[in-house]
């Protein structure tokens, strides 16, 4: 039996249960849609290695939670195109010459209820059951220090550039979690609560989040702010979607093909 990568965006569609927007990025991007799939790589971001680990594997169906061409509405894709950028241009041409088909799966992914994303990098960290009801991302947790928490964190996602603002000395028990990049206001509105001691975010702006918690541990207001990354702070809730399409397409095989943390630090 075979099954094609617009089969598969329909069950996941019919899965994740949630209306698609009005306007939305998902959607495929690369590729015929229609063609008959034999495998499906789900990743976070679908990297020129993630692109030909997949070719390597015979998995053609490439499901990326960030866009192709580095742009997240896809308006730059054109003109990338047009001034033949060479990183544009060979990731491209890989794509055609494995007859590769990419589908961005962000907007439902995420809209889903629970959020796909937060469910998967929460399971990761063991936090799934320490939610507060009714308080989407914010988490009870035995009392630790915030260097603790930074480095469980670096731990269990991966992520070998975490960086963090505060005194790692500083008690917290009070965790929000807020994957990939969601924006100083809504950063901002958590590192402010009361009831909140830190927050573990993919990135911000460092003028922006960076400034406001380095004001904020001044202040006593919070503890800090754990900066994971993008990559590792999100893989872990495309893993999710993965073990869920096992499942929903038994036709073929389905690997999570992780994206490498892009970010070193210097061993000093």
């Amino acid at each position: 039996m075979t099954v094609t990568a617009r089969q598969v965006a329909e069950r996941i569609g019919a899965d994740v249960g949630v209306p698609p927007r009005a306007t939305t990025v998902d959607g495929f991007l690369a590729g015929d849609p229609d063609a008959p799939i034999r495998g499906i790589a789900v990743t976070v971001m679908a990297t020129l290695d993630v692109l030909q680990r997949a070719a390597e594997r015979g998995l053609d169906l490439v499901i990326t939670h960030e866009p192709l061409y580095f742009d997240h509405h896809g308006a730059s894709d054109a003109v990338l195109a047009a001034e033949a950028d060479p990183v544009h241009a060979a990731k491209s041409a890989f794509v055609a010459e494995h007859g590769l088909v990419v589908l961005h799966k962000h907007d439902a992914w995420h809209d889903r209820e629970p959020d796909g994303i937060l469910t998967g990098t929460a399971r990761a960290l063991g936090w799934l059951d320490a939610e507060r009801a009714g308080d989407p991302g914010v988490y009870d947790l035995p009392r630790t220090t915030l260097g603790a928490l930074a480095a469980h964190v670096a731990q269990a996602l991966g992520a070998r550039a975490l960086r963090f603002v505060g005194d790692p000395r500083t008690p917290v028990s009070v965790v929000g979690l807020q994957p990939g990049f969601q924006g100083f206001e809504r950063n901002r509105h958590l590192l402010a609560r009361s009831d909140v001691d830190v927050i573990v975010i993919g990135e911000g702006h460092e003028w922006e989040t960076g400034e406001y918690a380095a004001d904020g541990v001044t202040a006593g207001v919070c503890a800090g702010v754990v900066v994971v990354g993008h990559v590792p702070s999100e893989q872990e809730g495309m893993a999710e979607l993965g073990r869920r399409l096992t499942d929903l397409v038994p036709e073929v095989p389905v690997e999570l093909v992780a994206a490498a943390d892009p970010f070193r630090t210097v061993a000093t």
